[in-house]
C-alpha cells in the first residue's frame, strides 16, 4: 500500500514525516537520502524535510505546499521540482547553493521581486516557471518582457522554461545571425557596404576545455553505470567482428560452399 503523509490537524493528509520519508526511501538516517519523490501526496507542510541534509534531488510536484521553508538548509540540492503547487515565494531557496535545476511551473508567482531570492544562486542553470505541454505556469509569465527582465536576473541560466538561452545551441544560433547581417553588408556592393569592424572570436575563451564534473553522489552514479554500458558495448562490438572476420576467413578458404 502506497504511503501517505500524516493527517493534519483538520483530519488531511499533507505533513511529511520522518517515517513517510523511511517508507518511501527504505533509509533509515534522514541524512542518508539522496533522492527523494514525493509528488502527489496532497502536503502541505514539509515539516522534517529539512533534516535530509544530503538531499541531492528532490520531487515536491502535484501537491499543495505554499511556502519552502524547511527547503533552505538544503545546502547540496542540486534539482527540485516544485510544479504545481500554491507557491507565491521562493526566496528560502536562496540558500540552497548547489541548486542546478529548478521546476516551479504552475505555482502564484506574480511579479520579479518574488524571484529575487534566486539572483545569488551561480550553479543555477535551467529555471521552469512555464510548461505548455502540462498547461502550468505562472502569472508572471503572462508579461511579453518577462524572458528578458528574467534573464537581467539571472544572467547565468543556460535554459528558461524548457528553451536553451545559453550554451552551444544558442552561441550556434548567435553565429549564424553574426554570418547572416555580414553577408547582408557584404550583399551591398562596395559603395553601399558597411566598414567591417574588428573581428571577434566566435566563441568564448575555454569553450572547448573540459569542464570539471560536479561531484555527487547521484550523479557519480550515472556515470557509473554509462561507463558500464559503454564497456560492454565495445566488448560486443569486438565479439562482432571477430565472428565476422571467421565468418569471411570460412566462406573464402578452398573447398568452402554456400547453399
Amino acid at each position: 500500500m502506497e504511503p501517505r503523509a500524516e493527517q493534519g490537524p483538520e483530519g488531511e493528509a499533507g505533513r511529511v514525516t520522518a517515517q513517510l520519508l523511511k517508507a518511501k526511501t527504505g533509509e533509515f538516517a534522514l541524512d542518508s537520502i539522496l533522492l527523494l519523490k514525493l509528488p502527489g501526496l496532497g502536503l502541505w507542510d514539509l515539516g522534517c524535510l529539512g533534516e535530509c541534509a544530503s538531499l541531492e534531488w528532490l520531487d515536491l510536484s502535484g501537491n499543495g505546499l505554499s511556502q519552502l521553508g524547511p527547503l533552505a538548509g538544503l545546502r547540496y540540492l542540486a534539482v527540485l521540482d516544485v510544479s504545481a503547487n500554491r507557491l507565491s515565494s521562493l526566496e528560502p531557496l536562496g540558500a540552497c547553493e548547489s541548486l542546478q535545476r529548478l521546476n516551479a511551473a504552475g505555482n502564484l508567482l506574480g511579479s520579479l521581486p518574488q524571484l529575487q531570492g534566486l539572483a545569488g544562486l551561480r550553479r543555477l542553470e535551467s529555471l521552469r516557471l512555464h510548461d505548455a505541454r502540462a498547461r502550468l505556469s505562472n502569472p508572471l509569465c503572462a508579461s511579453p518582457a518577462y524572458p528578458a527582465a528574467l534573464l537581467g536576473l539571472l544572467p547565468g541560466l543556460r535554459a528558461l522554461d524548457g528553451q536553451r538561452v545559453c550554451g552551444r545551441g544558442s552561441e550556434l544560433r548567435q553565429l549564424c545571425r553574426d554570418l547572416d547581417r555580414s553577408l547582408e553588408r557584404g550583399a551591398g556592393g562596395a559603395g553601399g557596404a558597411e566598414p567591417p569592424g574588428a573581428a571577434l572570436p566566435w566563441l568564448e575563451e575555454g569553450y572547448w576545455e573540459r569542464r570539471p564534473a560536479r561531484r555527487g553522489s547521484v550523479a557519480e552514479e550515472a556515470y557509473r553505470q554509462f561507463g558500464e554500458a559503454l564497456r560492454e558495448c565495445r566488448e560486443l562490438g569486438q565479439r562482432a567482428d571477430n565472428a565476422i572476420a571467421q565468418a569471411e576467413r570460412a566462406l573464402g578458404a578452398p573447398g568452402s560452399y554456400v547453399f
